[in-house]
């Protein structure tokens, strides 16, 4: 049996953060499949390479968290920044998310005007910067010195925002946007389920700005795809991929873990599976009823990937909003992403494009294989033809290849069946989930666990953990 100080299961952006900096120490982390950054990987198939789900960063800027990591752990990414962050198309309208603000109001008038358009966007925006200019942010519990720090960090946060904290989403929109219209809302949405995984019914004000604000943020491309980041992140770090953990018992004060090719004995674990589905790993009653009680968050993606053999010039991230849901799904918007002309490795043979929306995991769960197969191609085909009424200048022979993944895809390939955990609200921000546990050493990190969605969610997951190492 090997020992090891620090075990680390998963290389999605929070286990590759937490490694990273922690790469000195006696650790090793576990990768089930080949490729590393779990939904934020880039992977090979038919000869080309596309980015699995995740294709946008951001938060790489100073005071930020995530250049504070980067950093430390001397990374200079290799980034291209989206002079337009994202590019919305709904029935032919089309509003550009940039990062000058007056330039984006003038855009967002032309297509949704509103009178009160510069107060509800600069309202958003200012309270976004607050957030990240606060020092205390922090959240974990199970002990006297984690509430402590936690409650520093809502006094915090009420000494800066005061009764804003208390004010819905929803209200907000409509105290502020009174008549808005049913486009306009749309419009707003589309945007939270990228950041947030949620409409604004379910959120704060609070987490609204943050959802919507992050293109007022630098914005950016990875070139050589996302996963390229994951990968930097641990080239110092001992990683073995390709190796799946079968079992984890507490032993004596340790950690015994058996996975596909060995066991290993850790002083500490580190979970970067999502918070709901970690029972499974356990043998320890005490500890699967703990993970149990975290109820699953249903929400996953449909991703099509395409390669397009085309001359023309396209943004990096576009956002189509349709009149009616996609079938199979719970959206009626689909995110598209373009590989950079001028990525060598993603856009070697045409671009590489990723386009993603949102469906339930239990969906899919429930058909016949015949079922399954029939709906997906449905779901892909109209992704499809919609992407191409919008692009109307690319014809349907420029695509030379063409696949899709539901959430059961997902489960076979990153052991995780669905994408994000549960937005936080004030109704359920005492029931989150922490990056500590009532167990000793061991711990979480991950877009399930708080802060959320994300680079810079999860880096914040991250750095509080840090500290706690």
């Amino acid at each position: 049996m090997k020992k090891v100080e620090i075990a680390v299961i998963g290389s999605g952006i929070g286990g590759a953060m937490i490694a990273s900096l922690n790469q000195k120490k006696d650790l090793i982390l576990f990768e089930k499949d080949k490729n590393l950054g779990g939904c934020a990987s880039t992977f090979k198939r038919f000869g080309e390479f596309f980015n699995t789900g995740a294709t946008t960063f951001v938060g790489y800027e100073e005071n930020h968290v995530i250049k504070k990591i980067f950093d430390e752990v001397g990374l200079k990414p290799e980034l291209i920044e989206s002079h337009v962050a994202i590019r919305t198309i709904q029935n032919k309208k089309i509003v550009d998310r940039v990062e000058n603000f007056e330039e984006f109001l003038s855009n967002l008038n032309s297509v949704y005007y509103h009178e009160n358009n510069r107060i509800f966007w600069k309202t958003i925006k200012e309270i976004d910067e607050k957030f990240w200019k606060l020092k205390k942010i922090y959240f974990s519990k199970y002990s006297f010195k984690a509430y402590a720090k936690t409650a520093l960090f809502i006094v915090e946060l009420f000494k800066e925002f005061g009764f804003l904290l208390f004010k819905t989403a929803d209200g907000y929109i409509n105290e502020v946007l009174p008549n808005i219209s049913k486009e306009y809302k749309a419009f707003i949405d589309s945007q939270l389920l990228i950041t947030l995984q949620t409409t604004s019914k379910d959120l704060s004000l609070l987490a609204l700005s943050l959802g919507l604000s992050y293109p007022f943020h630098k914005v950016y491309y990875s070139n050589g795809g996302m996963g390229k980041i994951v990968e930097d992140l641990l080239k110092e770090v001992n990683v073995s991929n390709k190796e799946e953990i079968i079992s984890i018992e507490r032993f004596e004060d340790k950690y015994k873990i058996i996975s596909t090719k060995d066991e290993y004995l850790a002083s500490k674990v580190i979970l970067n599976s999502t918070i709901f589905e970690s029972s499974k790993l356990f043998l320890d009653e005490d500890i699967k009823k703990y993970y149990e009680k975290f109820s699953f968050n249903d929400q996953s993606a449909f991703v099509v990937y395409l390669k397009l053999n085309s001359k023309e010039n396209f943004l990096h991230h576009y956002q189509i909003i349709l009149k009616e849901n996609i079938p199979n799904c719970i959206s009626n918007s689909f995110f598209v992403s373009f590989s950079d002309i001028n990525d060598e490795k993603l856009s070697h043979n045409g671009y590489s494009i990723t386009i993603s929306t949102h469906s339930k995991a239990i969906f899919w769960e429930g058909l016949t294989k015949e079922e399954y197969e029939n709906k997906k191609e449905e779901t892909k085909d109209f992704i499809i033809n919609e992407f191409l009424k919008n692009f109307d200048f690319v014809k349907k022979e420029e695509i030379t290849v063409s696949f899709a993944a539901t959430s059961k895809t997902f489960n076979r390939y990153i052991n995780r069946t669905n994408c994000g955990g549960k937005a936080i609200t004030l109704k359920n921000i005492l029931e989150l989930p922490s990056c500590n546990t009532p167990f000793k050493n061991l711990y979480n990190v991950g877009d399930t666990i708080f802060a959320g969605q994300g680079w810079p969610g999860v880096a914040i997951g991250a750095d509080i953990l840090n500290k706690m190492l």
